[in-house]
């Protein structure tokens, strides 16, 4: 039997023939996924969503905090305790912001964090480019030893080195000064070994051309490897600022003055007050001024940040 356009033969009648929509749906039916399949992509699905709603749920317990830390900001005094508790302030009003810019000495502490910072990062950053760039590209002896010693230290707390610290800072006359808050911390061994671990993953071909060119050690570090690691020096460059922002107990031992207070320590000034008690709503205000900075810098170099966390963890 001849067959037509619409029809093919089938294996197991092969002088018969049957409309090809029954061939085309009889293969379809082999290419179904197994219930070993369906299972599998069911697992995956699951797995997704609970990842998700974990991820969600850690993420609303860190903002909650946050949202009413700014909304206890905003709000005037007399509603700050009423029950129940109002997430949205109203009316809103800035006079918390204002007392403490113009009746308070935050404004100097703030100003006193924000030298102490940006000192303490360019500090950091610079030395640790320099030992980063020696450990992991010139050879000396001890190289290597020298290096493990070094790396060592990060295992000493760091707050057993504050009485010595202390100590030498009075020696020579560095307490209660931005010196003393500044020089302790512009060599840092977690920023070194940030920046050998991205230097040591740099080509070695590049270095050679940069020599063959004529440029020296100076050369090859300002031309090649700075431009390279550009991702690990934004990561290096943000941990310490954010260590210096943030850092409280050596600057409550080194600062006795007013004056000289950051603003992790100037926060206490709002709960001094043994009449009136705490004013919170200036705390919330000064807490969330504090917050800003350190929300502008993550945001404006997060892409950075994140590369210069996986490129220093690719070579070992």
């Amino acid at each position: 039997m001849a067959s037509t356009p619409d029809a093919v033969p089938t294996r197991d009648r092969p002088n018969q023939a049957v409309p090809c929509w029954d061939g085309l749906r009889a293969a379809g039916d082999s290419q179904r996924p197994t219930a070993w399949q369906y299972a599998r992509r069911i697992g995956r699905v699951a797995g997704s969503a609970l990842l998700l709603a974990v991820i969600a749920g850690w993420t609303t317990l860190a903002v909650i905090p946050l949202v009413w830390m700014l909304s206890t900001s905003l709000k005037p005094s007399d509603l700050i305790f009423t029950y129940p508790p109002r997430w949205i302030p109203d009316p809103p009003t800035l006079e918390h912001y204002a007392r403490i810019i113009t009746g308070s000495p935050f404004p100097r502490f703030f100003l006193n964090s924000a030298i102490v910072g940006i000192a303490t990062t360019i500090g950091q950053v610079v030395s640790s480019v320099l030992a980063a760039f020696a450990f992991a590209r010139l050879r000396f002896p001890g190289r290597d030893l020298l290096f493990l010693l070094f790396l060592g230290t990060l295992m000493v707390p760091e707050q057993v080195t504050y009485i010595p610290l202390f100590m030498v800072a009075k020696l020579f006359g560095l307490v209660d000064s931005y010196w003393g808050l500044v020089l302790p911390a512009i060599v840092t061994p977690f920023g070194i070994f940030l920046l050998r671990q991205a230097f040591l993953g740099v080509p070695s071909e590049l270095e050679d051309a940069a020599r063959i060119d004529g440029c020296g050690s100076w050369g090859v570090l300002w031309h090649v490897f700075l431009p390279v690691a550009r991702p690990a020096l934004a990561t290096a460059a943000l941990f310490a600022f954010l260590h210096s922002w943030n850092a409280y107990f050596w600057p409550l031992v080194v600062t006795q003055s007013t004056e000289m207070r950051t603003v992790p320590i100037g926060l206490r000034y709002f709960l001094r007050d043994q009449e009136l008690g705490t004013d919170w709503g200036a705390l919330m205000a000064a807490s969330t001024l504090v917050l800003v900075p350190v929300i502008v810098l993550f945001l404006a170099a997060q892409r950075q940040f994140i590369q210069g966390l996986l490129a220093g963890s690719l070579k070992g």
